[in-house]
């Protein structure tokens, strides 16, 4: 089960990195809606399991530490204000 829900989060880690980097910036503006999304989908596709369940409870774990860390590390872009974190992009 910790293995699945690693695996779900690497999925949408890989999905973020791979979005250009104005589009990850505005989308990291939305990490709560994001964090909700994800956790709701894969409870409701691995629905009936404990370990099924505790999966998808990871798998949101992890993504709410990394939508939450990936904006405090790089920002967010706000409208047409880039809110910049520890690190600026080159937007």
């Amino acid at each position: 089960m910790l293995m699945t829900g690693i695996t779900v989060f690497l999925g949408v880690a890989l999905i973020l990195v791979k979005l250009p980097r104005r589009l990850m910036l505005r989308a990291l503006k939305h990490d709560l809606l994001i964090d909700l999304a994800v956790t709701a989908l894969v409870l409701l596709i691995h629905w009936g399991t404990f370990s099924g369940v505790m999966a998808a409870t990871v798998a949101g774990l992890l993504t709410s530490l990394a939508t939450s860390g990936l904006k405090r590390l790089f920002g967010h872009i706000d409208g047409n204000f880039y809110h910049i974190g520890r690190i600026r992009l080159s937007v």
